[in-house]
């Protein structure tokens, strides 16, 4: 493959090395000089420009929230709450889906990063968070609000609620990247779609409107252009 630096500086080109080393070989061939290699820079240019690997591998991180951010950026906000909510899951799943080596390294589960808690701590997680994943986080919380706002659960801190989703999404992709739906011949559809109108009946949703929603969520997303389908759809 042939790499295009002439427009790149030297820290986005290391950057964008390790995400493709990340989604072509794995975690395994992140390594200083691999990656200097694929920016076609010197191994001290890893040094110069981030300190080390685990910096480096930080920024890639970032890089990854702040490519979620736009994903879900570019979801259309309609007056259903429920529906859009249901439509950040799709987009999340598929875009871990589309890199899951990246996925994995945003939340330090494969490589050690900043977003993995350290055993053992019982500080805050979201407490050192960087910009790029606070503003990702943003509209899944800004989700959570209008689902508060416009009535469709009973009053409850969005935060909490946010906290709640994330980590019932989280773990089905989680599950899902590592093959533990293989036997399931639509997760997204059986799983992931039911899991999320559990979520928001157990809020005080109606069950008839909240499945109403995930179905025109389901629709809207298996028609959209531009992103892999979800395995099931």
């Amino acid at each position: 493959m042939t790499v295009d630096t002439s427009l790149q500086d030297p820290r986005t080109r290391l950057v964008e090395a390790t995400i493709r080393l990340l989604a072509r070989s794995g975690p395994s061939e992140v390594k200083a000089r691999s990656v200097a290699t694929e920016a076609q820079l010197s191994t001290m240019g890893v040094y110069t420009y981030f300190g080390g690997v685990p910096e480096l591998l930080q920024a890639v991180a970032d890089e990854g929230f702040s490519r979620q951010a736009v994903v879900f950026g570019r979801l259309a906000v309609t007056d259903d709450p429920m529906a859009d909510l249901c439509a950040m899951a799709l987009a999340c799943h598929d875009f871990a889906r589309r890199n899951p080596h990246l996925y994995d390294l945003m939340f330090g589960l494969s490589i050690h990063g900043r977003y993995s808690p350290s055993r053992g701590t019982a500080e805050p997680v979201l407490s050192g968070q960087s910009p790029s994943f606070r503003a990702a986080y943003a509209f899944l919380l800004q989700g959570c609000a209008r689902l508060v706002s416009a009535r469709c659960v009973r009053k409850v801190d969005p935060d909490l609620m946010a906290l709640q989703f994330w980590s019932a999404l989280h773990g089905f992709i989680m599950l899902d990247l590592g093959g533990h739906f293989a036997h399931i011949a639509a997760p997204v559809t059986d799983v992931l779609v039911p899991m999320c109108v559990n979520l928001v009946v157990g809020l005080g949703a109606k069950r008839d409107k909240a499945e109403t929603s995930a179905a025109a969520a389901g629709a809207l997303w298996a028609a959209a252009p531009n992103h892999n389908k979800p395995r099931g759809k």
